[in-house]
C-alpha cells in the first residue's frame, strides 16, 4: 500500500511539474513575440500604411513606375541588368536567368497593349534580340528550337542545357511581342519552339523538364511551374498560327496536372497552371476542349483554395497585411495574386463564396504590394525581394537581410502583372 501510495505521490507531482512546464513555455513565447512586434516597430516605421490607396489611380502610378524602372535597367545588348541590392556592403555575384528574362518581356508587352508607347517597344525589341541570340536547334534536329542557358550568360556552374520552362516563357515573350509588331518574330521558329515543347511532352500530358545534348531528355529533377509555362506557350501560339496540335497538347499537360492532383488536400501554389487554364477558356469553347473543363475547374477551385490557406493571418505587424509568407517577401503574393485573378476569370458564379474570399485576400495583396513597392530615388517603381528586414531575434535574421533589400527582375515583374490584372478586375466590375 505504502509503495502505491508513493506512486501516486510521484505522478502527482510529475504531472504539477510538467504542468508548470507547458505554462512557462507559454509565458516565454508570448514575450518572445512581443519582444519581437517591439523591435519590429522600429524596423517598419518608414513603411507608411495610411497613405496607402487601392484606387486605380494609384495602382496606375505603380504600374507605371514599375515599367519605367524595367526601361531604365535594360543594357545595349538587350540584356537586363538582373538584379541590384539597395545595401552596398553586399556584393552581388554575376547570374542570370533567361525564364525571367523572358517573363520580364512577358510583363512589358502585357504593359504595352494597356499603355502602348514607344520606349516599352524599344525595350522589348532590344530584349528580343537577346533572347533570340539564345536561340538555337537541338542536335541533329533542325525542326526543334530552344532557349538554352549557357554558363557564360547564367553564370551557373551547371552544364548547357535547355530548360522546358525557359521554351514556355520564350514562346509566352516571343509570340506577345509578334502580336505587337507583327513580322518582328519569324513564324516558323515560333513553331519550332511550340514542337520543341511537344517532344518534351510524355504520352500522359507530364513534361521532361530538362534537354542536356549529351544526355536529351532528362526527368530526373521536377519543376512545379514548367509545365504551366509550356502549356501557357503553347496557347500563345494558337493565337498567332492555329493549330489544334497546340491546343490539344496545352490542354493535355493541364489534365495531367489535374489528375495527378485531384485527391491531394493541399496542392502548390501552381499560378502558371491558372493563367494556362484562364486563357485555355479564353480561347476554346466547352463543345471544343479535348478535356473535361470540370477537371480543370476542378483542379483551379483545389489551387485556390490552398493558395487562400497560406494567406498570413496573424501578421507581426499591420504592414504585413496581405503577405502569403511570415518573412514578408513580395513575389509569393504577386504570383498568386496573379493566379486568384486569372481563376477569378472562369470560376462559376455557383463559386460565389470562394470568389468573395478571393477578391477579399486579392485586395490585400494588391495594399502589402503597394506598400512594398520603392516609391522614390533611383530605383522608384522597383519591388524589393522583402517589404522589410527582419528583427535580429528572428531565425537566420542576418542572411535574410543581405537579400530583402535585393531588387529583382522578376519581382518587379510579377508585382506589375498582379497590379495590371488587378486594375482590369477592377474596372471591368467597377468595383472602385
Amino acid at each position: 500500500m505504502k509503495n502505491r501510495k508513493n506512486i501516486r505521490k510521484v505522478l502527482r507531482i510529475v504531472v504539477i511539474i510538467l504542468a508548470i512546464t507547458v505554462l512557462l513555455r507559454a509565458v516565454f513565447s508570448r514575450l518572445k513575440q512581443n519582444k519581437i512586434k517591439s523591435k519590429s516597430q522600429t524596423i517598419f516605421k518608414d513603411t507608411s500604411i495610411s497613405t496607402i490607396n487601392l484606387d486605380s489611380d494609384s495602382i496606375h502610378d505603380a504600374i507605371k513606375a514599375s515599367a519605367a524602372f524595367l526601361h531604365q535597367i535594360i543594357k545595349p545588348n538587350g540584356q537586363y541588368i538582373y538584379r541590384i541590392n539597395l545595401n552596398p556592403n553586399v556584393k552581388l555575384k554575376k547570374k542570370y536567368n533567361m525564364l525571367r528574362h523572358a517573363g520580364t518581356m512577358y510583363a512589358l508587352a502585357m504593359y504595352y497593349d494597356w499603355h502602348p508607347d514607344a520606349t516599352t517597344l524599344a525595350v522589348l525589341e532590344s530584349a528580343s534580340k537577346f533572347l533570340q541570340n539564345c536561340l538555337k536547334p537541338i542536335p541533329e534536329r533542325d525542326d526543334l528550337l530552344a532557349i538554352w542557358s549557357s554558363p557564360e550568360i547564367s553564370g551557373s556552374e551547371d552544364p548547357l542545357q535547355v530548360k522546358l520552362g525557359g521554351a514556355g516563357l520564350g514562346l509566352v515573350a516571343l509570340a506577345n511581342l509578334e502580336k505587337i509588331k507583327p513580322g518582328t518574330v519569324s513564324h516558323d521558329d515560333l513553331k519550332k519552339i511550340g514542337r520543341f515543347i511537344i517532344y518534351m511532352q510524355k504520352k500522359d500530358g507530364s513534361f521532361y523538364s530538362k534537354y542536356f545534348p549529351n544526355k536529351g531528355r532528362d526527368d530526373r529533377w521536377e519543376s512545379l511551374y514548367y509545365p504551366g509555362e509550356a502549356a501557357l506557350g503553347l496557347l500563345m501560339l494558337y493565337e498567332i498560327e492555329p493549330s489544334n496540335v497546340w491546343l490539344d497538347a496545352s490542354a493535355k499537360a493541364l489534365a495531367y496536372l489535374a489528375l495527378s492532383r485531384k485527391n491531394s488536400s493541399v496542392v502548390p501554389a501552381d499560378h502558371w497552371a491558372l493563367l494556362a487554364t484562364n486563357k485555355l477558356f479564353e480561347l476554346c469553347p466547352k463543345e471544343t476542349l479535348s478535356v473535361p473543363k470540370e477537371l480543370l475547374i476542378n483542379h483551379a477551385l483545389q489551387v485556390c483554395e490552398s493558395i487562400l490557406r497560406e494567406q498570413v493571418k496573424y501578421p507581426i505587424s499591420p504592414v504585413f497585411e496581405g503577405a502569403f509568407t511570415q518573412d514578408g517577401r513580395t513575389t509569393p503574393a504577386a504570383t498568386r495574386i496573379e493566379g486568384l485573378l486569372a481563376a477569378l476569370s472562369f470560376l462559376p458564379e455557383e463559386n460565389k463564396a470562394l470568389r468573395n474570399r478571393i477578391e477579399s485576400a486579392v485586395e490585400k495583396s494588391i495594399g502589402f504590394l503597394l506598400r512594398a513597392q520603392i516609391r522614390t530615388g533611383k530605383y522608384a517603381g522597383a519591388m524589393p525581394r522583402a517589404i522589410c528586414q527582419m528583427p535580429e531575434t528572428w531565425q537566420d535574421a542576418k542572411k535574410f537581410n543581405r537579400r530583402a533589400t535585393e531588387l529583382r527582375i522578376d519581382y518587379a515583374q510579377h508585382a506589375m502583372c498582379a497590379m495590371m490584372q488587378y486594375l482590369q478586375f477592377i474596372e471591368f466590375f467597377n468595383l472602385e
